[in-house]
């Protein structure tokens, strides 16, 4: 008997199966919608043409229509990563609300935190927004305790909890060998989708 299970929950998901199910659950990460995608989703791949090869064995793609093509991109950095958000009409209207529902009332506020060992949500959620508005910083443990206040770890349980819950993505100095810097205490948090800058107060791009 194969089962697959699917959720928004990914934090509890990935709790549950390194607590019980070590060595049974196979984990596949679904990413958001890269732009290809995107248009593919939303109807308008045409934007987007193959043409011939350059004589390198290498595809060229064009556009017919530059401006529309621009517009669309502008779409995806706002709300495009979302499969709802670019099929339904209603979510496209308010993607801001939807983000709101979909990112903070579900995972920054309600239970799922706790699995994770974090009581106060309204730390995590100011936490979020610093990384947010750092995201491709330089940061360590130490300079986000300053900027934050909290604790180095409270700092630890939260950034685990955030890349479980496929928010952020911490990336970790290497060296010359593609090998993780082990004494290195810097590192760059980035946001796992743009369109959550645009609910944390970013600008609506246009």
């Amino acid at each position: 008997v194969r089962i697959v299970a699917t959720g928004s929950a990914a934090a509890a998901l990935k709790m549950g199966s390194r607590e019980s199910g070590a060595g049974r659950f196979s984990d596949f990460v679904l990413p958001p919608l890269t732009f290809a995608e995107y248009l593919d989703f939303s109807g308008r791949e045409s934007l987007i043409v193959e043409t011939a090869d350059d004589g390198l064995a290498r595809l060229r793609y064009d556009t017919p229509n530059i401006g529309e093509l621009n517009a669309e991109f502008l779409n995806y950095l706002n709300y495009g990563g979302f499969p709802e958000a670019v099929i339904e009409s209603t979510v496209r209207a308010d993607p801001r609300r939807f983000l709101r529902q979909d990112i903070v009332d579900k995972v920054l506020q309600k239970d799922l935190p706790s699995l994770f060992g974090i009581a106060d949500t309204q730390l995590l959620n100011r936490f979020f927004h610093v990384l947010a508005f750092n995201s491709g910083n330089e940061v360590s443990p130490e300079s986000l305790a300053q900027t934050t206040g909290l604790k180095k770890h409270a700092i630890s349980e939260y950034l685990e909890y955030l890349e479980a819950a496929c928010l952020v993505r911490r990336v970790h100095r290497i060296d010359d060998t593609a090998r993780r810097l082990q004494r290195a205490r810097t590192f760059k948090v980035y946001l796992t989708n743009p369109s959550s800058e645009y609910y944390l107060g970013g600008l609506f791009l246009g």
